[in-house]
């Protein structure tokens, strides 16, 4: 099996029993009880479908889409007037986002995916001593 080079474009939903995930591409589903288990059961799914191929998909390769409110309501750490404050945003507007209440423009999807990724990055580099 050869490793699988690209992305794959997964959208998660929230459930009454978990999470659903959905890649188009390959007509994959996939649920699970928690973030976790969807994983793992999606890489499951997803190495299935690609082993015809000759393919072997891995972590690496997942690229998961989830909308602002799932995102908040499963990252619970990320505090969202932390973040407004962090990208400049009026903590309300991004509130209303996270509620489903409006939503967001493509540039400020952008403005605050880039938030996201720079608090994770700062994180990602911290060493306790």
């Amino acid at each position: 099996m050869k490793p699988l080079k690209k992305k794959i474009e997964v959208t998660v939903e929230k459930t009454k029993t978990g999470y659903s995930a959905y890649a188009e591409e390959m007509s994959v589903f996939s649920t699970g009880e928690n973030i976790s288990e969807l994983y793992t059961n999606l890489m499951e799914a997803l190495n299935f479908a690609y082993e015809e191929l000759g393919y072997e998909v891995s972590i690496d390769n997942i690229k998961l889409n989830l909308d602002l409110k799932l995102f908040f309501h499963y990252y619970k750490v990320l505090n969202a007037n932390f973040l407004a404050q962090r990208i400049g945003m009026n903590p309300t507007l991004l509130s209303q986002y996270v509620r489903g209440k409006k939503h967001p423009s493509t540039k400020q999807t952008d403005k605050i995916i880039k938030g996201i990724q720079t608090i994770g990055k700062e994180l990602s580099e911290i060493n306790f001593v």
